[in-house]
C-alpha cells in the first residue's frame, strides 16, 4: 500500500512582545517537524545567523534561542499554516492544499512589525500571492520589504557565509533607539 503527500502543519509564531522584524519562512521541513522546532535541521544555516546576528545562542536549547529572538525584537513564522507535500521541498508544495497564516492579522495588531524578511524565493512567492492582496494599503506601504536567500541546506548556490554576508541587511534595518 503506498500513502500520498504528507498533510504538514505548521507551528506557531515565534513572537515576543513588541517584534520590529518578522521573518517569514515557507512551511517546517521534514526535520523541524519531527523536532517541534523551526529550523532544526543541523545544516541550516537559520540558527548560525541568527546567533551571528542577534545573539541566539546556538549551544543552547531552542527556548534560550526564541528567547534571544524576543529580546531582539525578531518574529519567526511561516506564510502557510497548512499544506500537502512530499518531503521538505518547497518546490513540491500542492498549491490547491496551501491554507495561510493570520499573517494579516498579526501585522494588524503589531504595528510594532516595520520589516519583512522572507526565507527564500518560495516564502515570499507566497506572501505575495496570499498575504500581500489581504493587506490594508495604509499597512502594506509602512513596511519594509527583503527577500534574503534561503537558509536551506537544500539551496546550495551559496555557501553559509555567504549567506550569512546576505542577511547581515537585517542589522541595517534595525530601527534605532
Amino acid at each position: 500500500m503506498t500513502t500520498g503527500p504528507a498533510r504538514v502543519s505548521a507551528f506557531p509564531p515565534i513572537l515576543g512582545r513588541r517584534p520590529w522584524l518578522l521573518i517569514l519562512g515557507s512551511l517546517p521541513g521534514i526535520a523541524s517537524l519531527r523536532a517541534g522546532e523551526y529550523y532544526a535541521h543541523p545544516r541550516n544555516a537559520f540558527w548560525p545567523i541568527m546567533s551571528a546576528l542577534f545573539d541566539a545562542p546556538l549551544d543552547q536549547p531552542y527556548a534560550r534561542r526564541t528567547a534571544a529572538l524576543h529580546a531582539a525584537g525578531v518574529a519567526v513564522w511561516d506564510v502557510l499554516a497548512e499544506a500537502t507535500r512530499p518531503g521538505s521541498g518547497d518546490a513540491a508544495i500542492d498549491a490547491a492544499t496551501a491554507q495561510v497564516h493570520d499573517i494579516r492579522g498579526l501585522l494588524l495588531r503589531r504595528s510594532s512589525i516595520t520589516t519583512i524578511a522572507f526565507n527564500g524565493t518560495t516564502a515570499h512567492r507566497l506572501f505575495v500571492r496570499l498575504v500581500s492582496p489581504t493587506l490594508p494599503a495604509s499597512r502594506a506601504t509602512n513596511l519594509d520589504y527583503l527577500l534574503l536567500p534561503s537558509t536551506s541546506p537544500a539551496h546550495a548556490a551559496l555557501t553559509p557565509a555567504a549567506k550569512l554576508r546576505r542577511w547581515r541587511i537585517l542589522l541595517a534595518a534595525r530601527p534605532r533607539g
